[in-house]
């Protein structure tokens, strides 16, 4: 998933300190769990499940799902094939949110079935409610009979008007991190791999698309049946159902969006096939048969969501250039590291987020250059820095504990840039074909599988220290991963690009030239946002119209560089940009772009009565996710 939602460029400082002098509390860092036994067993530990699959594990779920877009609810059966473990055992524990039980049944077969006894906790916050269901001794299969609820975390219901074609509902699911409990009753932790079938019952105009085999020759029939034959944790359990079309990409790749929004989407994302075939190059064979895209409402609330077979993503990534499709490349990067290659917990989320980014920018190298890849290397650099100096010390670890913290809402960009920044410094102290070597092997040792960062370091001493002796110590691993910001000797990553963008700046901001004799006909958006990022802490009105007029920022159709320009706007009062900001936050939901704006409005008291002024009217536009994180910025209650 490519997150970036929480603490990018001012960001941090609004939400975790009011004012600019004054940073949070350290936190105590905890011992590193690779140490100690009981740090050992906590690494193991999967906290935001109740799932214990040493005793009981499922192997394979089968949905028959109806969709009701009236009452906004799936309605149907998720059958499960159990492989218990313990012997004793005659119960399995599931996590559910917000899910009304009707009936369980058990059978041995799965063909005939018996009323099993069940009981639905109470809700506990983050982890929902656990459910218990019996079973009989030799039974392997348990039915449950269930419907979700109209705000399920991990969906969302949107209105014909809410759609680009305006005539149509749209249903989509995000089930990381832990919302897939809220739409399918289940093991819902990435501890626990298994494969999925399933029938959905749409209405016939609408077609339904999953993280699994699509047919994209499919007539709307009103029933779909789907099939994912590769074992995978429940957060890549994915959903769609809408006014969908679809478009082939390459032999392998397409796009699926609303019809209006196709034809934009196919052109924008017409090299998937050559970033499939430069990663297969890079780093092993594609397992997952076909990587088709989905194009989303703009509510989506991430850039991407990497469900196998089919990523989710913005549509604020087409930025007709080409240069915000490094998403793309992110999401893609997953197929090997996250989806083929899984976190066991959440703690370990940078063993998805830090390899996916790094070979994002390998990918993103070897299709459009050195150059791109710098670029953006040195703007996810930035922004690792603005969290180090911003976060509380604990958090800038790549391994902490998340026990008792929400995933959803407590993971930074710290997993995705320092992970990456880690792994480049690695390639640079032992060399680039050593390190791909690795890592090509690290993915085929552990393809369908999850590990734990303790699992890493061993593989890790094994394969490249033990092998390479001479190097030990050169990377001081234990520190990377469990002390708090950067250690010495940190891989620099560096853009001459960016020192032409700056050369150019300064004789504007010293007052010798005016912002059109600024060359900038070739930049890119990483050019841009470099300019807008490099803008000091205060501007006069006259240069913010200035800067506007000679570039046009207040109307530009790029989601990433309004985003950074309406930041500026606010933070300087330039009133031109108020009706381009109500329209930007009531019709994109992606948290990274909306949520820094809420917070930058926040820090005045006019500006926060406009913030709730706008957010009361977008709020029943975002996902339940979005929703959520705003919420608890402005102090709204549900």
């Amino acid at each position: 998933m490519r997150l970036r939602c929480l603490l990018l460029a001012g960001f941090a400082s609004g939400l975790f300190a009011q004012d600019q002098d004054r940073r949070p509390t350290p936190m105590p860092l905890p011992p590193p769990p690779a140490m100690t036994a009981t740090g050992k067993a906590e690494a193991a530990k999967d906290f935001h499940s109740y799932a214990e699959p040493s005793q009981v594990l499922t192997t394979h779920i089968a949905l028959d799902l109806k969709a009701d877009f009236e009452k906004r609810i799936l309605t149907g059966t998720a059958t499960l094939r159990l492989k218990v473990l313990a012997k004793s055992v005659d119960h399995v524990d599931l996590d559910t949110r917000d899910l009304e039980i009707e009936k369980t049944e058990g059978s041995k077969d799965g063909k005939a079935w018996t009323p099993v006894s069940y009981v639905l906790a109470a809700k506990v916050p983050i982890l929902g409610s656990k459910l218990t269901v019996s079973f009989p001794k030799g039974s392997h299969f348990l039915r449950i009979s269930y419907r979700t609820s109209p705000g399920a975390s991990g969906l969302q219901w949107l209105t014909p008007e809410q759609t680009a074609g305006k005539k149509l509902p749209f249903m989509f699911s995000q089930s990381q991190a832990i919302n897939a409990r809220s739409w399918v009753p289940c093991q819902d932790s990435p501890r626990v791999r298994l494969t999925y079938s399933a029938v959905i019952h749409t209405p016939k105009s609408l077609r339904a698309v999953m993280s699994a085999h699509n047919d994209p020759n499919a007539k709307r029939s009103g029933t779909y049946r789907f099939t994912m034959p590769n074992p995978i944790p429940s957060y890549l359990m994915a959903i769609a159902i809408g006014d969908l079309e679809f478009r082939a990409l390459g032999k392998r790749t397409g796009v699926y969006a609303e019809p209006s929004v196709l034809p934009k989407a196919a052109k924008e994302l017409d090299d998937t096939e050559k970033m499939v075939t430069a990663t297969e190059k890079l780093y092993g064979p594609y397992a997952w048969g076909r990587y088709d895209i989905l194009v989303l409402p703009p509510s989506f609330p991430y850039g991407g969501m990497e469900n196998p077979r089919l990523t989710f993503a913005t549509p604020t990534i087409l930025a007709g250039d080409k240069s915000l499709v490094s998403l793309i490349a992110h999401e893609l990067a997953h197929s090997w590291s996250g989806n083929l290659v899984t976190n066991a917990t959440w703690s370990d989320v940078w063993l998805n987020e830090g390899f996916t980014t790094y070979v994002e920018r390998r990918i993103v190298e070897a299709v459009y250059g050195r150059r791109q890849a710098e670029m953006e290397a040195m703007l996810g650099r930035q922004t690792l820095q603005q969290l180090i100096e911003t976060l509380p010390a604990a958090d800038t670890a790549l391994w902490f504990s998340m026990k008792g913290r929400d995933p959803d809402e407590d993971t930074s960009e710290i997993a995705y840039e320092k992970g990456a920044l880690f792994l480049r410094t690695v390639e640079e102290a032992y060399g680039r074909k050593p390190f791909d070597a690795f890592l090509r092997g690290y993915f085929h040792r552990y393809a369908f599988r999850t590990v734990t960062t303790s699992d890493f370091l061993h593989y890790f001493q094994k394969h490249f220290i033990e092998k390479f002796p001479n190097k030990k110590g050169l990377v001081p691993i234990q520190e990377w991963i469990y002390s708090p910001g950067l250690p010495k000797g940190a891989a620099e990553p560096r853009s001459d690009a960016f020192k032409r963008v700056e050369a150019k700046l300064r004789p504007w901001l010293d007052g010798k030239a005016a912002a059109t004799s600024i060359e900038t006909q070739q930049w890119s958006t990483q050019e841009w946002q470099h300019f807008l990022q490099k803008m000091p802490e205060s501007l006069s009105l006259a240069q913010m119209k200035e800067l506007d007029a000679a570039f046009h920022f207040t109307g530009t159709g790029n989601a990433e560089i309004a985003f950074l320009w309406l930041q500026l706007a606010i933070r300087h009062g330039y009133s031109p940009a108020e009706v381009r900001l109500r329209a930007y936050l009531l019709g994109i939901g992606r948290r990274k772009l909306i949520l820094p704006l809420y917070a930058e409005l926040i820090k005045t008291p006019a500006g926060k009565a406009r913030a709730l002024e706008i957010y009361r009217q977008a709020r029943s536009g975002y996902h339940p996710i979005a929703q959520t994180s705003i919420d608890q910025l402005l102090g709204v209650k549900p």
